[in-house]
């Protein structure tokens, strides 16, 4: 394995930068756009833990092949003008979080990355590298750990730092499930959602599904769900019989972390529950398993097993409180840098007359 060249210099800028990772998205909602980006996340060990010989062939000889199509489908269905919604929303995030901590008085740069797809987490990685960059903080956009999407993110940040002679100093934030913030900016879109559409009888709250035997392994994704949950209804104020929380996005047979969601909302509907409203707290931004598979698939399952009104209250998105939640929760990880503004300037001229200072000292040798 070859070592990269460091791109350090002696006089450079000493700044932070933040990289928020999301899950990814094929470049179109076509079946040839589905399937590289499928391979690719259905390759990765830590989202499929199955014996690589067999889930080659099953990956390759009838998931790619006919699953794609079906996808594309599904992605068309959400496409935007601008593009995929959640690359989108990533985008603008990773926008308005760098003003944000400016409001706090960080000088820092926020740039977004894909875990799959593009801009893929090393292209960003070997920009920042490029560029001198010697303070990274990675901040995954999964509120609940997991091994099959935070892990797999640090998987690749420290398969890229292992071909770099130069590593910058590296913080990772593993999680914020249950940060006050992240809670009260949640809390907030399901009351901004009550003001104008009224309080339904029940509210569902939806996490992504992972399947049942990593909680069996140690994986502390259910766990964290629950307690998010437990903590946005306690803040609700709500009784243990007016939410449920459910996973979504069930794939294979194999059993998953229960209860489903789409079987949960039928029942609802079949017992005599005219109105349920969903949120999704997983996801940080609206995208395929939000907008289609609970807004769509879920809304129509629920309408016709009895139910009369479906309200999807949308992820945080750009919501304002949430910006400024999500400064408060990278805020910790940049202490001790020289963020603020009167400390770069003294940090960056200290080190200019370091430099200065060692070139006449080799100038007088």
């Amino acid at each position: 394995m070859s070592i990269q060249k460091s791109a350090f210099r002696h006089d450079q800028t000493s700044k932070a930068t933040i990289v928020l990772v999301n899950l990814g998205t094929p470049e179109a909602p076509t079946a040839q756009a589905l399937r590289p980006y499928l391979r690719e996340f259905l390759s990765d060990t830590r989202v499929v833990e199955i014996p690589r010989a067999i889930w080659w062939l099953i990956l390759n000889c009838i998931i790619v092949p006919f699953r794609s199509g079906k996808s594309a489908a599904k992605y068309a269905a959400v496409w935007t003008t601008e593009g995929s919604p959640l690359k989108v929303h990533n985008e603008k995030q990773a926008m308005m979080l760098k003003g944000y901590l400016g409001e706090r008085g960080h000088q820092v740069d926020v740039v977004s990355a894909m875990r799959y797809g593009h801009p893929s987490l090393p292209s960003v990685l070997d920009a920042l590298h490029k560029n001198g960059g010697d303070k990274v903080v990675i901040l995954p956009a999964y509120p609940q750990y997991s091994a099959a999407t935070t892990a797999s993110i640090f998987d690749v940040v420290f398969d890229y730092y292992k071909k770099i002679r130069h590593i910058p100093e590296l913080r990772l934030v593993k999680h914020y499930h249950d940060h006050p913030a992240y809670i009260a900016a949640l809390k907030n879109s399901i009351l901004k959602h009550w003001e104008q559409h009224q309080r339904g009888p029940h509210l569902v709250i939806s996490f992504h599904g992972v399947p049942k035997r990593t909680l069996l392994l140690g994986d502390p994704y259910h766990c964290e769900c629950h307690k998010t949950a437990r903590l946005l209804a306690q803040s609700l104020g709500l009784r243990k019989d007016e939410y449920s929380v459910t996973f979504q996005s069930r794939f294979g047979k194999a059993e998953w972390l229960q209860p489903y969601t789409q079987p949960s909302v039928e029942a609802l509907g079949k017992s005599g529950t005219k109105r349920v409203d969903v949120i999704c707290p997983g996801f940080i931004a609206d995208c395929l398993e939000t907008l289609e598979e609970i807004n769509m698939e879920v809304r129509s399952a629920f309408l016709l097993a009895g139910g009369k009104e479906f309200h999807y209250i949308p992820c945080l998105n750009e919501d304002a409180l949430w910006l400024r939640a999500m400064a408060e929760i990278t805020e910790p990880h940049l202490h001790g840098w020289p963020t603020g503004f009167d400390a770069l300037r003294d940090l960056n001229l200290e080190r200019q007359n370091s430099a200065k200072l060692a070139i006449d000292l080799g100038a007088a040798q």
